[in-house]
């Protein structure tokens, strides 16, 4: 069921999130330091040794995965752009320049990396 696929991702959202928090309070920040890569990275290593040993997804169970997914990445990269925003601002023109220069740089490479894809 897509349900399962869901809750699978979810699982490792907050065993990222969990894990990134505490690093965090490690390293002396108060915040989340990487949750969502740990949990990216929980989760496709899972993924991958569950496929090596021969026990695939369902079907359906996969659909649940890859539609948590879609959402996933664009909520993540609207909340660290956000933030990022804030830290500009407080921190000068310079950051602002520096985080300008990369998003434009960034938006030149999209129609050259989907050539690529093609």
């Amino acid at each position: 069921m897509e349900i399962i696929g869901m809750g699978f991702v979810a699982f490792f959202m907050l065993l990222g999130s969990f894990l990134g928090r505490i690093l965090g309070q490690f390293i002396g920040t108060g915040g989340d330091v990487g949750g969502v890569g740990l949990a990216m990275l929980f989760m496709v290593l899972t993924v991958n040794y569950l496929e090596n040993k021969g026990k695939m997804f369902k079907p359906r169970t996969e659909n649940g995965i890859k539609f948590l997914s879609a959402l996933y990445i664009p909520i993540i990269v609207a909340m660290a752009a956000r933030l990022n925003v804030i830290g500009a601002i407080n921190g000068g023109l310079v950051a602002i320049l520096a985080g300008g220069v990369a998003t434009i740089g960034a938006m030149f490479l999209v129609p050259l990396l989907s050539k690529l894809k093609k």
